[in-house]
Protein backbone atom coordinates (compact mmCIF):
# COMPACT_ATOMS: atom_id res chain seq x y z
CA UNK A 1 0.00 0.00 0.00
CA UNK A 2 1.21 3.69 -0.64
CA UNK A 3 0.26 5.37 2.88
CA UNK A 4 0.79 9.08 3.56
CA UNK A 5 0.73 10.32 7.02
CA UNK A 6 -0.17 14.32 7.34
CA UNK A 7 0.57 16.06 11.13
CA UNK A 8 0.48 20.29 11.72
CA UNK A 9 3.99 20.56 12.19
CA UNK A 10 7.36 19.53 11.95
CA UNK A 11 10.18 21.54 13.87
CA UNK A 12 13.78 20.86 14.68
CA UNK A 13 12.64 21.77 18.53
CA UNK A 14 9.87 19.32 18.84
CA UNK A 15 7.52 21.53 19.70
CA UNK A 16 4.18 19.63 18.34
CA UNK A 17 5.26 16.92 20.47
CA UNK A 18 3.52 13.47 20.22
CA UNK A 19 1.53 13.60 17.01
CA UNK A 20 4.75 13.55 15.43
CA UNK A 21 6.19 10.78 17.36
CA UNK A 22 2.84 8.72 16.77
CA UNK A 23 3.07 9.24 13.29
CA UNK A 24 6.83 8.35 12.54
CA UNK A 25 6.32 6.05 14.59
CA UNK A 26 3.63 4.18 12.34
CA UNK A 27 5.17 4.69 9.17
CA UNK A 28 8.52 3.49 10.00
CA UNK A 29 7.19 0.15 11.43
CA UNK A 30 4.54 0.47 8.05
CA UNK A 31 7.55 0.68 5.75
CA UNK A 32 9.30 -2.38 7.63
CA UNK A 33 6.39 -4.41 7.00
CA UNK A 34 6.46 -3.52 3.21
CA UNK A 35 4.36 -0.56 2.64
CA UNK A 36 5.45 2.33 0.33
CA UNK A 37 5.01 5.60 3.44
CA UNK A 38 5.47 9.32 3.39
CA UNK A 39 4.90 11.59 5.86
CA UNK A 40 3.79 15.35 4.93
CA UNK A 41 3.30 18.73 6.90
CA UNK A 42 3.86 22.00 7.21
CA UNK A 43 7.55 22.77 8.59
CA UNK A 44 9.24 26.00 10.19
CA UNK A 45 12.79 26.50 12.30
CA UNK A 46 15.00 24.90 10.05
CA UNK A 47 18.17 27.33 9.09
CA UNK A 48 17.78 25.55 5.66
CA UNK A 49 15.48 23.20 3.67
CA UNK A 50 12.97 20.88 6.03
CA UNK A 51 14.77 17.39 6.13
CA UNK A 52 13.42 15.22 3.45
CA UNK A 53 13.47 12.47 5.86
CA UNK A 54 12.88 11.66 9.39
CA UNK A 55 14.44 8.43 11.14
CA UNK A 56 13.93 7.07 7.69
CA UNK A 57 10.70 7.84 6.81
CA UNK A 58 10.80 10.02 3.39
CA UNK A 59 8.89 13.71 4.42
CA UNK A 60 7.31 16.40 2.32
CA UNK A 61 7.37 19.49 3.91
CA UNK A 62 6.15 22.42 3.47
CA UNK A 63 6.56 26.51 4.88
CA UNK A 64 4.07 26.65 8.51
CA UNK A 65 2.35 30.17 7.76
CA UNK A 66 0.16 31.70 10.65
CA UNK A 67 -3.23 32.22 9.10
CA UNK A 68 -4.43 33.08 12.91
CA UNK A 69 -2.49 35.04 15.29
CA UNK A 70 -2.36 34.17 18.52
CA UNK A 71 -4.15 30.40 18.23
CA UNK A 72 -1.25 28.73 18.54
CA UNK A 73 -0.92 25.95 16.46
CA UNK A 74 -4.85 26.35 15.89
CA UNK A 75 -3.92 29.33 13.08
CA UNK A 76 -1.37 27.76 11.20
CA UNK A 77 -1.76 26.57 7.63
CA UNK A 78 0.52 25.69 4.68
CA UNK A 79 -1.05 26.78 1.02
CA UNK A 80 2.28 24.57 -0.30
CA UNK A 81 1.09 21.15 1.43
CA UNK A 82 -2.32 22.09 0.75
CA UNK A 83 -1.38 22.54 -3.46
CA UNK A 84 0.55 19.64 -3.29
CA UNK A 85 -1.93 17.10 -1.87
CA UNK A 86 -4.29 18.96 -4.39
CA UNK A 87 -2.18 17.22 -7.49
CA UNK A 88 -1.01 14.65 -5.87
CA UNK A 89 -3.31 12.77 -3.41
CA UNK A 90 -4.25 10.33 -6.16
CA UNK A 91 -1.20 8.57 -5.90
CA UNK A 92 -1.86 7.73 -2.45
CA UNK A 93 -4.23 4.63 -1.32
CA UNK A 94 -4.45 5.63 2.13
CA UNK A 95 -3.88 9.46 3.99
CA UNK A 96 -3.60 9.11 7.55
CA UNK A 97 -4.37 12.51 9.33
CA UNK A 98 -2.94 13.36 12.78
CA UNK A 99 -6.40 15.76 12.91
CA UNK A 100 -6.34 18.70 14.92
CA UNK A 101 -8.69 21.98 15.01
CA UNK A 102 -6.30 23.40 12.91
CA UNK A 103 -6.13 24.94 9.05
CA UNK A 104 -3.66 22.44 8.06
CA UNK A 105 -4.36 18.82 8.61
CA UNK A 106 -8.48 19.60 8.67
CA UNK A 107 -8.21 20.99 4.70
CA UNK A 108 -5.52 17.97 4.48
CA UNK A 109 -8.37 15.24 5.42
CA UNK A 110 -10.96 16.90 3.36
CA UNK A 111 -9.11 17.24 0.12
CA UNK A 112 -8.32 13.43 0.60
CA UNK A 113 -12.30 12.60 0.91
CA UNK A 114 -12.87 14.62 -2.01
CA UNK A 115 -10.15 13.14 -4.16
CA UNK A 116 -11.87 9.71 -3.01
CA UNK A 117 -8.99 8.34 -1.24
CA UNK A 118 -9.51 6.64 1.63
CA UNK A 119 -9.13 8.36 4.83
CA UNK A 120 -8.25 7.40 8.28
CA UNK A 121 -8.55 10.43 11.30
CA UNK A 122 -6.15 9.87 14.35
CA UNK A 123 -7.20 12.85 16.40
CA UNK A 124 -5.01 12.35 20.04
CA UNK A 125 -7.41 13.70 21.89
CA UNK A 126 -7.38 17.32 20.28
CA UNK A 127 -10.67 17.44 19.11
CA UNK A 128 -13.21 17.88 21.78
CA UNK A 129 -15.68 20.08 22.65
CA UNK A 130 -14.72 23.03 22.66
CA UNK A 131 -16.44 26.63 23.63
CA UNK A 132 -13.74 29.02 21.59
CA UNK A 133 -15.87 30.90 19.73
CA UNK A 134 -14.05 30.06 16.97
CA UNK A 135 -14.87 25.81 17.49
CA UNK A 136 -18.74 25.70 16.29
CA UNK A 137 -17.90 27.70 12.47
CA UNK A 138 -15.04 25.40 12.22
CA UNK A 139 -16.50 22.16 13.03
CA UNK A 140 -19.84 23.24 10.60
CA UNK A 141 -17.42 23.23 8.08
CA UNK A 142 -14.60 20.80 8.13
CA UNK A 143 -14.22 19.44 11.42
CA UNK A 144 -17.52 17.22 11.21
CA UNK A 145 -17.54 16.25 7.46
CA UNK A 146 -13.94 15.16 8.01
CA UNK A 147 -15.01 12.92 10.76
CA UNK A 148 -18.47 11.75 9.03
CA UNK A 149 -16.21 11.11 5.56
CA UNK A 150 -13.15 9.75 7.15
CA UNK A 151 -13.25 5.28 6.63
CA UNK A 152 -12.47 5.65 10.12
CA UNK A 153 -11.69 7.78 13.31
CA UNK A 154 -9.28 6.37 15.77
CA UNK A 155 -9.91 6.99 19.66
CA UNK A 156 -7.30 6.03 22.43
CA UNK A 157 -9.29 6.20 25.74
CA UNK A 158 -13.25 6.30 26.56
CA UNK A 159 -12.84 9.83 27.33
CA UNK A 160 -11.90 10.58 23.74
CA UNK A 161 -14.59 8.10 22.24
CA UNK A 162 -17.16 10.14 23.97
CA UNK A 163 -15.78 13.52 22.52
CA UNK A 164 -15.75 12.13 19.20
CA UNK A 165 -18.99 11.07 19.41
CA UNK A 166 -20.38 14.43 20.34
CA UNK A 167 -18.40 16.80 17.91
CA UNK A 168 -19.32 14.48 15.07
CA UNK A 169 -22.65 14.19 16.38
CA UNK A 170 -22.90 10.08 16.04
CA UNK A 171 -21.39 10.29 12.36
CA UNK A 172 -18.09 9.43 12.73
CA UNK A 173 -16.88 5.60 12.25
CA UNK A 174 -14.59 4.72 15.36
CA UNK A 175 -12.17 2.45 15.88
CA UNK A 176 -9.67 1.70 18.72
CA UNK A 177 -6.14 2.18 18.23
CA UNK A 178 -3.43 2.30 20.95
CA UNK A 179 -0.40 4.13 20.70
CA UNK A 180 2.93 1.94 20.73
CA UNK A 181 6.88 2.75 21.10
CA UNK A 182 9.56 0.77 19.01
CA UNK A 183 11.09 -1.98 20.83
CA UNK A 184 13.98 -1.39 23.17
CA UNK A 185 17.18 -2.29 21.99
CA UNK A 186 19.56 -4.41 23.69
CA UNK A 187 21.38 -1.74 25.83
CA UNK A 188 17.99 -0.64 27.35
CA UNK A 189 17.76 -3.98 28.67
CA UNK A 190 20.83 -3.96 29.99
CA UNK A 191 20.35 -0.52 31.49
CA UNK A 192 17.38 -1.85 33.13
CA UNK A 193 19.13 -5.00 34.51
CA UNK A 194 22.18 -2.97 35.80
CA UNK A 195 20.18 -0.51 37.87
CA UNK A 196 18.56 -3.46 39.12
CA UNK A 197 21.26 -4.97 40.63
CA UNK A 198 22.40 -1.69 42.36
CA UNK A 199 25.52 -1.31 40.38
CA UNK A 200 27.84 1.84 41.22
CA UNK A 201 24.33 3.98 41.95
CA UNK A 202 24.35 5.68 45.06
CA UNK A 203 21.33 7.07 47.20
CA UNK A 204 20.29 10.09 45.57
CA UNK A 205 22.41 10.07 42.31
CA UNK A 206 22.03 10.06 38.38
CA UNK A 207 19.20 12.56 37.06
CA UNK A 208 15.67 13.39 37.31
CA UNK A 209 14.39 14.23 33.80
CA UNK A 210 11.36 16.67 32.91
CA UNK A 211 10.96 16.34 28.88
CA UNK A 212 7.88 17.73 27.46
CA UNK A 213 6.83 21.12 26.06
CA UNK A 214 7.22 23.75 29.30
CA UNK A 215 3.24 24.75 28.96
CA UNK A 216 1.07 25.45 31.91
CA UNK A 217 -1.24 22.25 31.97
CA UNK A 218 2.19 20.03 31.80
CA UNK A 219 3.28 22.01 35.43
CA UNK A 220 7.27 22.46 34.75
CA UNK A 221 7.03 25.27 37.06
CA UNK A 222 5.78 22.38 39.98
CA UNK A 223 8.75 20.14 39.16
CA UNK A 224 11.83 23.03 39.18
CA UNK A 225 10.00 23.94 42.62
CA UNK A 226 10.11 20.17 43.96
CA UNK A 227 13.31 20.03 42.40
CA UNK A 228 14.73 22.78 44.45
CA UNK A 229 13.17 21.25 47.76
CA UNK A 230 15.07 18.19 47.04
CA UNK A 231 18.33 19.22 46.50
CA UNK A 232 19.96 19.46 49.79
CA UNK A 233 18.31 15.86 50.45
CA UNK A 234 19.80 14.22 47.60
CA UNK A 235 23.00 16.32 46.73
CA UNK A 236 24.42 14.18 44.01
CA UNK A 237 21.47 14.32 42.28
CA UNK A 238 20.79 16.75 38.78
CA UNK A 239 16.91 18.12 37.82
CA UNK A 240 16.71 18.63 34.49
CA UNK A 241 13.70 19.92 32.47
CA UNK A 242 14.49 19.59 28.67
CA UNK A 243 11.93 21.24 26.22
CA UNK A 244 10.99 24.17 24.48
CA UNK A 245 9.41 27.01 25.53
CA UNK A 246 5.25 27.42 25.60
CA UNK A 247 4.96 30.44 28.10
CA UNK A 248 6.47 29.04 31.53
CA UNK A 249 10.51 29.29 30.22
CA UNK A 250 11.22 32.53 31.82
CA UNK A 251 9.11 31.36 35.38
CA UNK A 252 11.01 27.69 35.12
CA UNK A 253 14.26 30.23 35.06
CA UNK A 254 13.30 32.22 37.78
CA UNK A 255 12.90 29.53 39.91
CA UNK A 256 16.21 27.89 38.97
CA UNK A 257 18.03 30.83 39.21
CA UNK A 258 16.71 31.15 42.94
CA UNK A 259 17.76 28.04 43.83
CA UNK A 260 21.33 28.76 43.21
CA UNK A 261 21.67 25.31 42.75
CA UNK A 262 24.71 25.87 39.50
CA UNK A 263 24.58 22.61 36.79
CA UNK A 264 22.21 20.20 38.86
CA UNK A 265 19.46 22.71 38.29
CA UNK A 266 18.56 23.31 34.52
CA UNK A 267 16.40 23.89 31.48
CA UNK A 268 18.64 22.46 28.28
CA UNK A 269 16.02 24.31 25.96
CA UNK A 270 14.61 22.30 22.90
CA UNK A 271 15.39 19.38 21.50
CA UNK A 272 15.59 17.66 18.00
CA UNK A 273 12.64 14.88 18.21
CA UNK A 274 14.56 12.18 16.68
CA UNK A 275 16.82 12.50 19.93
CA UNK A 276 14.18 11.52 22.80
CA UNK A 277 15.27 7.98 23.42
CA UNK A 278 18.63 9.10 24.05
CA UNK A 279 18.41 12.41 26.23
CA UNK A 280 15.85 9.55 28.44
CA UNK A 281 18.33 6.97 28.39
CA UNK A 282 21.04 9.54 30.61
CA UNK A 283 18.30 9.61 32.88
CA UNK A 284 17.52 7.85 36.10
CA UNK A 285 13.82 8.58 36.91
CA UNK A 286 11.21 10.70 34.54
CA UNK A 287 8.36 12.66 36.04
CA UNK A 288 5.90 14.18 34.08
CA UNK A 289 3.36 16.24 36.35
CA UNK A 290 1.22 17.20 33.71
CA UNK A 291 -2.81 17.07 34.30
CA UNK A 292 -5.77 16.20 32.24
CA UNK A 293 -2.72 14.30 29.58
CA UNK A 294 -4.75 12.11 27.39
CA UNK A 295 -1.78 9.67 26.34
CA UNK A 296 1.56 10.75 26.52
CA UNK A 297 3.83 9.58 24.52
CA UNK A 298 6.80 10.55 26.23
CA UNK A 299 5.57 8.60 29.12
CA UNK A 300 5.71 4.99 27.26
CA UNK A 301 9.10 6.28 25.66
CA UNK A 302 10.51 6.42 28.91
CA UNK A 303 8.84 3.11 30.07
CA UNK A 304 10.43 1.80 26.65
CA UNK A 305 13.97 2.22 27.76
CA UNK A 306 13.47 1.47 31.57
CA UNK A 307 12.95 4.47 33.19
CA UNK A 308 10.50 4.80 36.50
CA UNK A 309 8.21 7.00 35.67
CA UNK A 310 6.36 9.99 37.78
CA UNK A 311 2.60 10.58 36.38
CA UNK A 312 -0.43 12.30 37.68
CA UNK A 313 -3.63 11.18 38.23
CA UNK A 314 -5.51 12.41 35.47
CA UNK A 315 -2.84 11.62 32.73
CA UNK A 316 -4.21 8.64 30.89
CA UNK A 317 -1.43 6.63 31.62
CA UNK A 318 -1.57 6.01 34.93
CA UNK A 319 -3.85 3.17 35.07
CA UNK A 320 -0.38 1.35 33.19
CA UNK A 321 2.09 2.55 35.07
CA UNK A 322 -0.28 1.66 38.49
CA UNK A 323 -1.20 -1.83 37.14
CA UNK A 324 2.88 -2.76 36.51
CA UNK A 325 4.23 -0.98 39.15
CA UNK A 326 6.52 1.24 36.95
CA UNK A 327 6.71 4.04 38.92
CA UNK A 328 4.09 6.42 40.61
CA UNK A 329 1.14 8.10 39.98
CA UNK A 330 0.51 11.11 42.56
CA UNK A 331 -2.49 14.10 43.15
CA UNK A 332 -1.05 16.98 40.86
CA UNK A 333 0.29 19.12 44.01
CA UNK A 334 3.44 19.78 44.97
CA UNK A 335 3.81 17.56 47.68
CA UNK A 336 2.38 14.47 46.72
CA UNK A 337 4.83 14.56 43.47
CA UNK A 338 8.00 15.51 46.40
CA UNK A 339 7.01 12.66 48.36
CA UNK A 340 7.26 9.99 45.01
CA UNK A 341 10.32 11.32 43.57
CA UNK A 342 12.00 11.06 47.26
CA UNK A 343 11.01 7.57 47.69
CA UNK A 344 12.68 6.41 43.85
CA UNK A 345 15.83 8.18 44.73
CA UNK A 346 16.23 6.63 48.40
CA UNK A 347 15.61 3.20 46.68
CA UNK A 348 17.72 3.55 43.64
CA UNK A 349 17.40 -0.44 43.55
CA UNK A 350 13.46 -0.69 43.72
CA UNK A 351 13.52 2.27 41.46
CA UNK A 352 15.20 0.53 38.72
CA UNK A 353 13.15 -2.68 39.38
CA UNK A 354 10.36 -0.13 38.50
CA UNK A 355 11.91 0.66 35.63
CA UNK A 356 12.62 -2.98 34.29
CA UNK A 357 8.98 -3.91 34.77
CA UNK A 358 7.47 -0.70 32.40
CA UNK A 359 9.90 -1.45 29.87
CA UNK A 360 8.35 -5.05 29.87
CA UNK A 361 5.09 -4.00 30.32
CA UNK A 362 5.68 -1.69 27.15
CA UNK A 363 7.13 -4.58 25.61
CA UNK A 364 4.53 -6.91 26.02
CA UNK A 365 1.07 -3.98 25.72
CA UNK A 366 2.65 -1.35 23.35
CA UNK A 367 4.26 -2.64 20.89
CA UNK A 368 4.62 -1.03 17.47
CA UNK A 369 3.94 -4.51 15.54
CA UNK A 370 0.33 -4.77 17.24
CA UNK A 371 -0.36 -1.13 16.23
CA UNK A 372 0.60 -1.69 12.43
CA UNK A 373 -1.15 -4.98 11.91
CA UNK A 374 -4.16 -2.96 13.59
CA UNK A 375 -3.42 -0.02 10.86
CA UNK A 376 -3.58 -2.79 8.30
CA UNK A 377 -6.62 -4.06 9.09
CA UNK A 378 -8.26 -0.03 9.19
CA UNK A 379 -6.76 0.53 5.95
CA UNK A 380 -7.83 -2.38 4.07
CA UNK A 381 -11.53 -2.51 5.48
CA UNK A 382 -11.86 1.61 4.30
CA UNK A 383 -13.96 2.38 1.90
Amino acid sequence: MKILGVVTLVSPNGEYGGPLRVAVNQLRELSRRGHDVVLAGSARGYEGPPPSSIEGVRTRLFPARTALPGAGFAGLTSPGLLRSLYSHVREFDVVHVHAARDLVTLPAARLAQRAGVRTVLQTHGMIDESSHPLAGPLDAVLTRPALRDAAAVTYLTPEERRSLEVVGRGDAHLAHLINGVPAADDGDEDSAESRAGGGDDEVGGGEVLYLARLAPRKNPVMFAQVAAQLAAQFPHTRFRLVGPDEGMGAEVSRVAADAALGDRLRWEGPLAPELTLDRMRAASVYVLPSVDEPYPMSVLEAMSVGLPVVVTTSCGLAGLVAEHRAGAVVEPEAGALRAAIADLLADPVAAARAGQRGRDAVARTRSMTSVAEKLEDLYSSAS
